[in-house]
C-alpha cells in the first residue's frame, strides 16, 4: 500500500480508507432510499418484469447497488451487462451479443443478428436459464434504442418469460420514458424506482457506518462536521465520500485526531473540493 495511505489509516487507526470513491458494496449503507431502490430490483426479478427502471443523480449510488445485486443473483440467471450503449438499430445488438459471450458472424445483418439473439434466448430458456440483459447508464440511449428495447420483450409470450431488461441511469431516463411517444415502453415497466439524495441525518448515519466499517472505534466526525459536509454536498453520497476523504486528509497534516465543521470549512475555502455546484439539496429521505 502507498506510505501516505499507510499514515493516513495508521494515524486514525483505521484498516482502510473510510471513503473511498470507487462503488465498493461492502460499504454500502442502506438509507431508506436504498432499500426501498434494491427491493424494487429483486421485485422485478422475482416477478419476472419486462422492464426494470432505477434512476437516481450522478453518485447517489446506483452503481453499488447493481454490484451488489450481481453478487447476489440466482444461479439459473443468464446476465449481460451493458454500459453506455450507443449507436444504431444493428449495433445495439452487437452490444447486447457481445455482453452475452456470443460471437455474431462477420458481416451480419439486422436480421441475422436478431436470429441469433433469439436462438441464444431459446437455448437458454431450454437449458432451464432466464436472460436477463442490465443497461447502466441507460440515460445515454436514444428513444429508438428503447424501442428496440421493448421489441425485444416481444419475445417473450404466454407464461415463457425469456428476457428481462433492467435499466439504470440518470433521471433524464425518467424523462424520455414519461414523453407521450414512449408510452408503449413505458407500459413494459413493471417495477422503478427513482434515488434521491440524504437528507442531514441520514449524512451523519452514513459516514458513521463507513467509518465503523473501516475500523474505527470512536466518532472522527461530530455532527456539527457531518451538518456542513451535507451542506457543501447536498446529501449525494459520491460527493460526500470525496469531501470527507479531504477533511480527513486535512485533519492529518494537521496533527488532529478527529475531523470538526471547522477542517471542513477550510477543505472549502482552500477550493480543493470540486463537487457540486450552486443547487438547492433535492428533497430529504425519509428515515
Amino acid at each position: 500500500m502507498n506510505k501516505k495511505f499507510d499514515l493516513y489509516t495508521e494515524h486514525f487507526g483505521l484498516t482502510e480508507r473510510p471513503f473511498s470513491v470507487l462503488p465498493d458494496p461492502s460499504f454500502l449503507y442502506w438509507t431508506a432510499q436504498h432499500t426501498r431502490a434494491y427491493a424494487m430490483l429483486e421485485y422485478g426479478l422475482l416477478t419476472r418484469a419486462p422492464i426494470t427502471l432505477i434512476t437516481g443523480e450522478v453518485g447517489a449510488g446506483k452503481t453499488t447497488l447493481l454490484q451488489q445485486l450481481m453478487q447476489n443473483l440466482d444461479e439459473d440467471l443468464t446476465v449481460g451487462l451493458i454500459s453506455n450503449a450507443h449507436g444504431d438499430r444493428g449495433e445495439l445488438l452487437h452490444w447486447v451479443l457481445m455482453a452475452l459471450n456470443q460471437k455474431p458472424e462477420p458481416g451480419a445483418g439486422y436480421v441475422e443478428l436478431f436470429a441469433a439473439f433469439q436462438e441464444f434466448l431459446i437455448a437458454e430458456y431450454a437449458r432451464g436459464q432466464r436472460v436477463v440483459l442490465i443497461f447502466d447508464e441507460a440515460q445515454n440511449m436514444t428513444n429508438e434504442s428503447l424501442e428496440e428495447l421493448r421489441m425485444f420483450t416481444n419475445i417473450n409470450s404466454n407464461k415463457d418469460e425469456l428476457l428481462q431488461l433492467i435499466l439504470i441511469g440518470q433521471p433524464e431516463l425518467q424523462d424520455m420514458v414519461r414523453k407521450p411517444e414512449m408510452r408503449q415502453f413505458a407500459q413494459r415497466v413493471s417495477s422503478s424506482f427513482h434515488l434521491k439524495h440524504m437528507d442531514a441525518a441520514t449524512v451523519y448515519e452514513y459516514i458513521r457506518h463507513r467509518m465503523k466499517i473501516a475500523g474505527a472505534n470512536k466518532v472522527l466526525f461530530n455532527k456539527a462536521a457531518a451538518a456542513s459536509v451535507y451542506q457543501a454536498t447536498g446529501g449525494v453520497p459520491r460527493l460526500v465520500n470525496q469531501l470527507c476523504d479531504l477533511a480527513m486528509v486535512y485533519a492529518y497534516t494537521a496533527g488532529a485526531q478527529s475531523v470538526t465543521a471547522k477542517t471542513v470549512q477550510v477543505v472549502l475555502d482552500d477550493g480543493t473540493f470540486f463537487g457540486r455546484t450552486a443547487q438547492e439539496p433535492e428533497e430529504s429521505v425519509t428515515k
